[in-house]
């Protein structure tokens, strides 16, 4: 195996190690998947976070940070144990995504909020973007 693959490899598993300090064995109920779809590649090594409303005192309390893989991925954000009814939100750094790559573009972050009523289903928050539009849905 040539020294370029085997640092390929090496890379994309340092990346999957970096999705949060909350990973768990068993897999998120919450995943995301990030694709630059103006090029049409995953959006690999994208920061983000992981938000919950504290509805009491109207703050967003940051649950964790991670970084895509790269497929794009951010598979292990939250434990199941952590992930309860609520208000959410997830933040991509779009801007400095973009700037690693030197492009500039018109969002320097995309926040998501959305709402969980019943933790124990799966949620996957896919984000196609590109330097201009975003777009997202809630996948299962």
């Amino acid at each position: 195996m040539n020294t370029k693959r085997l640092q390929r490899i090496k890379d994309h598993l340092l990346a999957e190690n970096q999705c949060s300090d909350m990973a768990t064995p068993q897999g998120s109920p919450l995943t995301t998947h990030v694709l630059n779809t103006g090029e049409g590649v995953p959006g690999a090594r994208m920061a983000l976070s992981l938000h919950r409303l504290d509805s009491h005192l109207a703050v967003w309390n940051l649950l964790t940070t991670g970084t895509t893989n790269d497929d794009g991925r951010c598979p292990d954000l939250i434990t199941r144990e952590a992930f309860t009814p609520g208000m959410y939100k997830m933040r991509f750094e779009t801007g400095q995504y973009f700037e690693g790559l030197g492009q500039s573009c018109f969002y320097p972050y995309v926040e998501i909020v959305f709402t969980i009523t019943d933790p124990t289903q799966k949620f996957h928050l896919p984000l196609l973007l590109s330097r201009f539009s975003y777009s997202t849905y809630r996948g299962s």
